[in-house]
C-alpha cells in the first residue's frame, strides 16, 4: 500500500542499512526497506507467499511497445519499427580526449570572468530563435566577449560585423520555419542591401570564424556559405521520420580540419538534438565534403534524421566555417547530460567548450 500510495517520498540506494537507518530514525523519519539491487536483469517480487520473477528486457519491450504503436501514426511503418528494434542497441558510450581534464584552469577559463577579454565575437538571431542565452553563454565562458546582434541591426545598418572574428547563428525556430526553416531568416540577408553587404565582407575576410548551429545550420547551407565553390548545393531535408526529433545521443568527432573541432578527433560525446528538418542531402560524393562530426550509428534513431553519411557536421575547405545540427552550446556543462561518465563527477566542463578555445586561440593568433 505504501509503493502504491501517492504520498510525497523518496527512494534512495545505501550500502550501509544499519547506518542509515540510524540517521533516519534520529530524525523521526519514516522508512521501509523495499528491496535489494541484483547485478542480473530480474526483477524478483516476494510478499509473505506471494513471489514472481519478471524478465526486466521483456517487460522493457512491453513498455516501450505503446510508443512504437503511437509512433507507427506518426512516422510509419518503416521508422516506428526501427526504433522499437534498436532502441537497446544504441548505447550511450563515450570517449573523452586524453587531454581533457574536466578543469576550467586547463583552458584558462575564470568562471567568474568579469573583465572583458578584448576577443570580439557575436551571436546572429532572428525573431523566434531560442538558442541564443546559451550559446552566449558559452562562448563569454571560453573567453570571447559576445555581442548581441539582430537581425534588425543588420538591416537597418547599425551593425557591420567590421570589429567581430567570430559570428555564430543560434538555433531556434525563426520565423516560425514558415516556408521552411530558416528560409525566411535566408531571405531577410539576401534581400536587404546592407545585412547582404555585412555578410558578403564578413565573408570575404581571411580572418574570420563563423559556426552555425541547428537553425543556424539550416540558415548558412541555404545561403551556401560552406561550399560556396560547388556548382550543386548541399541541402536540409525534413527528418525522414518526417517529424520532430529531440533526444540525447553519441556523436564521434572524425579526423578534421575545422578550427574549432579538430582537437577533438576521435571523441564521442554526447549531444542533445532538437529540429524538424536536419537531414543533410549532398549531391556529391562523401569525399567532396569535410564532415568533421557523424552520428555514433548510421541508422535511426541514432541517426535522427537519416543525414547522408550519417553526417551530424560540416565545415568549409579551409576549416574557418562550420555548421551542425546537434547543440553544443546545450553540453558544455556535465549537468546538461542525462548521462555522464561515472569517473568524471568533478568535472566543472565538457569537452564541447574546447571548441569555443579553440575559437579564441585562433583568432589571438591572427591579431
Amino acid at each position: 500500500k505504501i509503493l502504491f500510495s501517492e504520498n510525497p517520498g523518496i527512494i534512495i540506494q545505501i550500502k550501509d542499512l544499519k547506518s542509515a537507518s540510524k540517521i533516519l530514525k534520529e530524525n523521526n523519519i519514516d522508512f521501509l526497506k523495499i528491496g535489494s539491487i541484483t547485478n542480473d536483469r530480474t526483477l524478483n517480487i516476494k510478499h509473505q507467499n506471494y513471489h514472481s520473477s519478471l524478465n526486466i528486457n521483456h517487460l522493457r519491450d512491453l513498455w516501450f511497445k505503446t510508443s512504437y504503436l503511437f509512433d507507427r501514426k506518426q512516422c510509419g511503418e518503416d521508422h516506428a519499427l526501427e526504433r522499437y528494434k534498436k532502441y537497446k542497441e544504441t548505447e550511450l558510450k563515450f570517449k573523452f580526449p586524453a587531454h581533457f581534464t574536466g578543469k576550467a584552469s586547463q583552458y584558462q577559463i575564470d568562471l567568474n570572468r568579469r573583465k572583458p577579454s578584448g576577443i570580439k565575437a557575436a551571436i546572429i538571431r532572428e525573431k523566434g530563435v531560442n538558442g541564443d542565452r546559451e550559446m552566449a553563454y558559452i562562448m563569454y565562458l571560453a573567453g570571447l566577449d559576445v555581442k548581441d546582434v539582430h537581425m534588425t541591426d543588420l538591416i537597418s545598418g547599425r551593425e557591420t560585423l567590421e570589429d567581430l572574428n567570430l559570428i555564430v547563428f543560434v538555433g531556434g525556430f525563426s520565423n516560425s520555419d514558415v516556408l521552411g526553416s530558416a528560409k525566411g531568416w535566408a531571405g531577410a540577408f539576401l534581400y536587404n542591401e546592407k545585412a547582404k553587404k555585412a555578410l558578403d565582407n564578413f565573408y570575404d575576410r581571411q580572418d574570420t570564424l563563423s559556426l552555425g548551429v541547428c537553425n543556424g545550420c539550416q540558415l548558412m547551407m541555404e545561403l551556401n556559405l560552406v561550399y560556396p565553390e560547388h556548382e550543386q548545393r548541399a541541402k536540409m531535408l525534413h527528418n525522414g521520420s518526417g517529424k520532430f526529433e529531440a533526444g540525447f545521443i553519441n556523436v564521434d568527432i572524425l579526423k578534421n580540419d575545422s578550427v574549432m573541432l579538430k582537437t577533438l578527433a576521435g571523441s564521442r560525446l554526447g549531444i542533445h538534438v532538437a529540429h524538424g528538418e536536419g537531414k543533410f542531402q549532398f549531391p556529391y560524393s562523401e569525399d567532396k565534403y569535410k564532415i568533421t562530426s557523424k552520428y555514433s550509428y548510421n541508422s535511426y534513431p541514432a541517426n535522427p534524421n537519416d543525414s547522408e553519411y550519417a553526417a551530424a557536421a560540416i565545415c568549409s575547405v579551409d576549416g574557418r566555417h562550420l555548421v551542425m545540427m546537434p547543440h553544443l552550446e546545450r553540453a558544455f556543462m556535465p549537468w546538461h547530460w542525462p548521462e555522464y561518465p561515472q569517473d568524471r563527477k568533478s568535472d566543472e566542463i565538457t569537452p564541447w567548450v574546447e571548441a569555443f578555445v579553440n575559437a579564441r586561440e585562433w583568432i589571438k593568433n591572427k591579431a
